[in-house]
Order: structure tokens, then sequence, then C-alpha cells
């Protein structure tokens, strides 16, 4: 699969490159970090005014018709910065509704979501804890959904079927906790809270696969950053006389965590290729291209970040200088993406359930 971008992509990227990397500065996040959302909404606000939170939606619903490669493309660049904005968890909720949702639900949220005037998030498939649906009506738990704090809505996935739920309704009480990245997670509570139902069986599959692909695009950004950011340091950093760089060990180290994030990269772009693909051909199966991207994004993503970290020696143990940041968001990633062997296990069962074209199989990437 030819994963070259094209001339509007290569737009949307740039643009979306300049955005963060001017307001999403070490310094800026060191204030946000400081403040109770921990939410850039002055980033979020450039985001929407620049038509980015619709770059993966239909000209039709105020995007740019850009699909999940658009989402993905802007997604990485929000991983570059490290930006505390939750660009995966609302594109893929927006493009799980345009693609699958009510003419209601459409109306109700695409222009909003466009605008940044409604937030919808999507809640991670293992948050949910003994829930349990009766008479449209949602009671258990959810733990640890990222960003609930400032949502208007949550998509939540419960017994195979995607919800969508006010964060803030009678029947909600929420306990606030933060994840391994710094971010604000809430612990939800549900009492026989009303849910709304979007789409049929395969909207589950679609949500949980658009996310995935969307945080392992942001994982590509994330892996990549830390890289230059441990090759500029390397090559600035003396010891013996000699830049850090020119040790055999430093260098075969970088080496290793570049292969890994250009790797990251590839097979994100790949699923989120895939899964435009699938809008159109319902011949079209994305799950091993998916799969594969998270694992990378699991297994990879992690690794990289230790080996970045690592190669800065006490500075990556200061949680002032910014390369602590990257590992923060590698690990939260690799946790979102789910543990690599079980990753693997997954993908094992696809490839099982996969009818075979002769006698040969195919991974993505």
């Amino acid at each position: 699969m030819n994963t070259a971008l094209d001339d509007n992509e290569l737009e949307l990227q740039g643009l979306a490159r300049q955005i963060t990397a001017r307001r999403s500065t070490p310094e800026r996040l060191a204030e946000i970090e400081e403040s109770a959302d921990r939410f850039d909404r002055a980033l979020w606000s450039e985001l929407a005014a620049a038509g980015l939170l619709g770059a993966g939606l239909a000209e039709d619903h105020g995007g740019l018709g850009l699909g999940v490669v658009g989402a993905a493309l802007v997604a990485a660049e929000v991983g570059r910065t490290v930006a505390a904005v939750p660009y995966a968890e609302v594109a893929a909720a927006a493009i799980t509704l345009a693609r699958h949702g009510s003419a209601a639900q459409k109306e109700q949220w695409l222009a909003r979501i466009v605008a940044g005037d409604a937030m919808v998030v999507v809640a991670p498939v293992q948050s949910a804890v003994g829930l349990r649906m009766s008479d449209a009506r949602l009671s258990g738990t959810a733990i640890g959904v990222p960003w609930a704090h400032v949502a208007d809505a949550v998509l939540l996935v419960v017994d195979g079927a995607a919800l969508l739920l006010d964060p803030q309704a009678d029947g909600v009480v929420a306990a606030r906790g933060e994840t391994t990245a710094r971010q604000v997670a809430l612990d939800l509570a549900f009492d026989e809270v009303p849910v709304e139902q979007v789409g049929s069986a395969p909207t589950v599959s679609f949500v949980a696969e658009c996310w995935l692909t969307l945080l392992a695009a942001t994982q590509a950004g994330v892996t990549d950053a830390a890289v230059r950011m441990t090759a500029a340091y390397t090559s600035e950093r003396e010891q013996f006389g000699k830049p850090l760089s020119t040790f055999q060990g430093v260098a075969l180290a970088a080496a290793d965590a570049f292969v890994e994030s250009r790797a990251i990269e590839a097979v994100a772009m790949q699923a989120a290729q895939m899964l435009d693909a699938q809008s159109m051909d319902a011949d079209v199966d994305a799950t091993l291209a998916v799969l594969t991207a998270a694992w990378w994004a699991s297994d990879a993503g992690q690794r990289c970040v230790h080996r970045t970290q690592h190669l800065h020696g006490g500075m990556g143990a200061d949680i002032t200088y910014p390369v602590h940041r990257y590992f923060l968001w590698g690990k939260q990633i690799e946790l979102m993406c789910g543990a690599a062997s079980s990753l693997l296990t997954d993908l094992g069962d696809a490839l099982a359930d996969r009818p075979l074209a002769g006698d040969a199989v195919h991974l993505p990437g």
C-alpha cells in the first residue's frame, strides 16, 4: 500500500505542525499542568478555527474530507508536541458518529465538535467494569476515562453496543484521578443513567479500531519527537572530549529508536488508510492493519521512549526537562493500546479467522 501523502494531506500536516509547535511549548505545558483541568483550551480553539477538529469528517459535516488519514496526521502532530488536548479521543468519536450515528446524533454533535463548541470523547475499551444495561439505562462503573471532566458526552462500548451518555447526568458519580501522562481521568459510577445507542454491532468494532489507529498515530509523533530531541542532545553533550553521539553504544541505541519510530508511523498510516478504504468497500477488513499498528505503538513505542530517556542520562530523570513528558506519553499510550502480548493474541486470532488466499498470509506493514 502506498502511504505517500498527497498535496492536501501535506498541507494539513504542515498546518497542524505549525499550530502545535507554536502553541504547545514546554513553558506552556508546564503552565497547563498547574491548571485544574490540564486542558489547553487556547490550543483547542485554534485547532477548531483552522478546521483541524474536522480533519477526519466529510465536508457535508463541516469537515475537511480527509478521513481517518487526515485525523491521524493531526494526531501525530499533537503527539509530537505532547499537547494537552484530547485530539485522538474526540476525533475517533466524531468519525464514528459521522459514519454510524443517526441523523439526529449527527445533527446534534458534528458541527459543534468541528467548531470546538462541544466535545465527545471515546472511553478506553478497558474502562468498562461490570457495566450492565437495562431498558436503555446503564449501571456499573467505568474506570479511568481521560478527558471526561471536560466532555459533553462519552462514547462507551458496553456489551457489544456503542453508547453515548452525559458524564454529568443525574445518577453519575465521578471520582477524579490522574493518568500516567498527567491527564485528568474520571472513574464514573452509573446508577440507571439514560444512554443512546450509536449504530449497530459493527459500530463497536469501528470505534475501537479508529481510536486505536489514532492512538498509534499519536505515538508516531511522540516517538519521532523523542528521537529527534535525543539526537540533538547527544550531539551537543560531550564526554571524554567527544560528543555522546560518537560512542557506538549511544549511536546504536538511537538508531534502534529511530527505526521503531518510523515503523510506528508507517503502520499507523496504513491502518488509517485501511479504515478509509473500508468505508468505501465493505469487503475491505482493516482489523489486521489496526492490530498491527496497535502492537507497534504499544511494544515498540514504550521501548523507544525508554531508550530516548535513557540516552539523556541524568537529564532524562529531570522533570523540568522536556523529554520526560514524551516518556510519560509513550507509556500512557502503551497502556491504552493494551499489552503487547494481548495484542499479539488478538492478531493471531484475527489471522486464524481470516480466509486464506492460496497458501500465503500477508501481514500489513
